[in-house]
């Protein structure tokens, strides 16, 4: 019992569910952030699982992932708890995002909660981009030929930085053992700078729906925010299993059941749901570096809100009608997007 008292592990979990104090006025919108960090944990546990079982050749990546999902012991259940799983995972992060912009949560004292989440979103498109190329299906194969070939439009870069991710001259087995290594590393990489984004909402205190800074004041995390999180996780648990066990592909797409083929161009390339703002953007320009310009400044623009918006006495979105109204709209049109 000495020997646990004195790990990382114990200690980190005793400051966050012990004597971290917590805004008595948390609603369910602050849940996410919980359930974000429930399925990331999933995503590593069931990638772990699945990388046994590939293989990052051309030849056998395809064969490797219906051998997983027809031959290996419950290997259909990693293999949709995966993918779904990504779509969950995406869904929750918007979410605590789209709260974290309602109730202004990127202000002072919390910039560097706002900035660490969201190179956390950037590093999880990017590892959702990777992962979405190893199927070796005919949607993966050509929206990685799409995504990867807008770098060819940056003047005098363009064609080295394309020639340094590929591999070579084209897509082959040196861009699928990347992707694939780069797709099994980042998640790490996340999971540890979600440590650290922990660490500072510690620090600066949590936000709430009135808004008011408490660090030392509030109720204990433990017992009344654990149980309040552990319902919301339940309902997405159903929610998560009933679309792996009955609706497995209800976010992907049936071209990815047929083996990519470089000859053979898909009549509509679209990618996964949690891409298509970005899809969007540059489906309404028709110049591929302009492109690439706007999806380079909306995640700017994300990033610095909390230097482009600050200084604002009243915080919640409630009380500020043109604040509210200019959120909504930016909600409305990426979901539409």
């Amino acid at each position: 019992m000495r020997i646990w008292s004195r790990t990382l592990i114990f200690y980190i979990s005793k400051i966050s569910l012990f004597f971290y104090r917590s805004p008595g006025n948390f609603n369910y919108w602050f849940n996410f952030g919980f359930i974000s960090m429930f399925f990331l944990i999933l995503q590593i546990i069931t990638g772990i699982f699945l990388s046994f079982h590939y293989e990052a050749t051309i030849d056998s990546a395809y064969s490797s992932v219906m051998r997983i999902t027809h031959e290996v012991y419950y290997g259909w259940w990693l293999r949709y708890a995966h993918a779904n799983g990504a779509s969950f995972f995406f869904l929750s992060v918007y979410f605590h995002m789209a709260r974290g912009i309602y109730y202004s949560s990127y202000l002072y004292p919390r910039q560097k909660v706002w900035f660490s989440g969201s190179f956390i979103w950037l590093l999880m498109i990017i590892t959702a981009f990777l992962g979405y190329m190893l199927p070796w299906g005919q949607m993966s194969f050509w929206g990685a030929m799409v995504i990867t070939s807008l770098l060819s439009a940056i003047p005098l870069l363009g064609g080295d930085l394309l020639f340094l991710i590929w591999g070579g001259f084209s897509i082959s087995d040196h861009t699928l053992k990347r992707f694939f290594g780069l797709h099994f590393f980042l998640p790490f990489l996340i999971l540890l700078i979600s440590m650290m984004h922990m660490a500072f909402i510690h620090e600066s205190g949590s936000s709430n729906p009135a808004t008011i800074t408490i660090v030392h004041d509030g109720n204990p995390f433990l017992p009344y925010y654990v149980i309040k999180d552990y319902h919301s996780l339940l309902i997405c648990f159903i929610l998560f299993t009933v679309c792996v066990c009955f609706y497995p592909d209800i976010f992907g797409h049936a071209d990815n059941y047929v083996e990519a083929d470089p000859m053979v161009t898909p009549a509509h390339i679209v990618p996964e749901w949690y891409f298509l703002p970005l899809y969007a953007i540059l489906r309404s320009v028709p110049n591929k570096l302009l492109g690439l310009f706007l999806i380079i400044m909306f995640f700017a623009c994300i990033f610095l809100l909390p230097l482009i918006c600050k200084n604002f006495i009243i915080r919640i979105g409630t009380f500020r009608p043109f604040y509210a109204t200019s959120v909504w709209l930016f909600f409305f049109l990426f979901v539409l997007a």
